[in-house]
């Protein structure tokens, strides 16, 4: 297989540009377990990031092919031709190679909203003595990829975006004391009325959020309050 990566070092190799590798994989070798062959055999210098290698950090998301995935998960036989294109994610500075900075990710995202919610589908479970219900973290690992693909996050930066609007979505259902704030933050000048209902966000979630729906339902949300106060 032929990998074309997107190389950039700042003051190295910039402005960026494509390098390939060619490698010999095995069909069930995943897009990281390639990077890591070409970083230990062909070239020690190349960047990307990874770290639990069963898709529940979302580090490692890319672009691969041009479509916003996680590579410890993506298998090459899933992939056609025998070019594998990788670029970093979109909408975000970029550091070194497949490498980019997300703190704007995180900028939003607010220490006091939960990240636990109460578990499905383990109504049949015994639960141990003193346990009410399990818990369990919500479906969104933080990978960055419905940002990435997302058109408006490109065009206006100060858009809260898919991830940030999702959680708060959740948040307003875990924590109904919070609506005024949280519903005035979704209505605010970079809230949900920004969308432009792509749909992009939810087609790249590798964990099932569905982005675009938690935006609907606060654009009904909204919609309902306005009519309400009107």
């Amino acid at each position: 297989m032929t990998f074309k990566i997107l190389r950039y070092k700042p003051g190295h190799i910039d402005p960026p540009r494509f390098q390939e590798f060619n490698i010999e994989v095995d069909p069930n070798t995943s897009v990281l377990d390639a990077l890591e062959k070409i970083r230990l055999e062909q070239d020690k210098t190349l960047m990307y990031r990874h770290s639990c290698h069963h898709s529940s950090c979302g580090t490692c998301a890319c672009k691969i092919n041009g479509t916003e995935r996680l590579t410890c998960i993506t298998k090459i036989q899933e992939l056609e031709g025998h070019t594998i294109t990788l670029t970093p994610l979109e909408g975000f500075e970029p550091i070194g190679d497949l490498v980019v900075d997300t703190t704007r990710f995180y900028e939003d995202l607010s220490e006091n909203w939960h990240y636990l919610k109460r578990a499905e589908n383990v109504k049949s479970a015994v639960l141990p003595a003193g346990v009410h219900h399990f818990t369990r973290f919500e479906n969104c690992i933080e990978c960055g990829a419905c940002v990435s693909a997302c058109p408006v996050t490109d065009k206006n930066a100060s858009f809260l975006g898919p991830a940030v609007l999702s959680a708060l979505h959740c948040e307003l259902e875990k924590s109904p004391e919070k609506e005024k704030d949280l519903v005035a933050l979704a209505a605010g000048n970079r809230g949900e009325h920004l969308c432009e209902r792509a749909l992009n966000c939810s087609r790249v979630c590798p964990t099932g959020v569905y982005p675009a729906r938690h935006i609907a339902d606060l654009r009904r949300l909204i919609e309902k309050k306005n009519l309400q106060s009107g």
